[in-house]
Formats: structure tokens, sequence, C-alpha cells
């Protein structure tokens, strides 16, 4: 569904693991546009329902983009500039206090 600019394709790269894999980025993605060019669309699942949810608005208004970067979750994606060795994890359920 979603895919590169070609004209882009050279921009330099990074490697961070999201879930345990790794995974290549252009250095200048945001977290939530790494993981839908790696074919990640969804981030969380709701603390209700359980349901599937991915990046929406992509500028900070949704909050449907939240990971747990680098051990601090809660963190809207589509805000964070990926970083080389960055670790990224989808949360599912609810936010456990302190985690």
């Amino acid at each position: 569904m979603f895919r590169r600019l070609p004209d882009l394709a050279d921009t330099a790269s990074v490697t961070l693991t999201v879930d345990g894999e790794a995974i290549t980025a252009r250095a200048s993605d945001t977290v939530a546009a790494a993981l839908l060019a790696a074919g990640h669309a969804a981030c969380r699942e709701t603390a209700v329902s359980n349901s599937a949810r991915g990046p929406y608005c992509l500028m900070g208004v949704c909050f449907d983009c939240l990971v747990s970067i680098d051990g601090l979750g809660n963190r809207q994606g589509c805000l964070v500039r990926v970083r080389d060795g960055m670790r990224v994890e989808t949360q599912r359920g609810k936010r456990v206090a302190g985690r």
C-alpha cells in the first residue's frame, strides 16, 4: 500500500529493530513512516478490545501511532525521527506504569 518515491531512493539509511526484527529506514524518516514503509501497518493494540491501530494522521493529533522506543512507552511514532540502533516495540493492550 505504501511505497517510496523513486527520486529519494539514494538517501542515507539507518538500521533499527522493530519487535526484534531489523529494518532499514531513511535517515529522514519518522518511526511511523519507517514502520509503514517496512510493511508494519499496526503500531499498537487498544487496551479495551485489542484492536490493531496504525498511523493515521501522521502529524501528532490522533495518537494511533503510539509505540515504545528504547524502552520508553507511549511515544508518538509520527513525531520521532529514526536513528541508527533504535529499538521500537509495538504496544499491546494497556500500558503498565513504569514500563
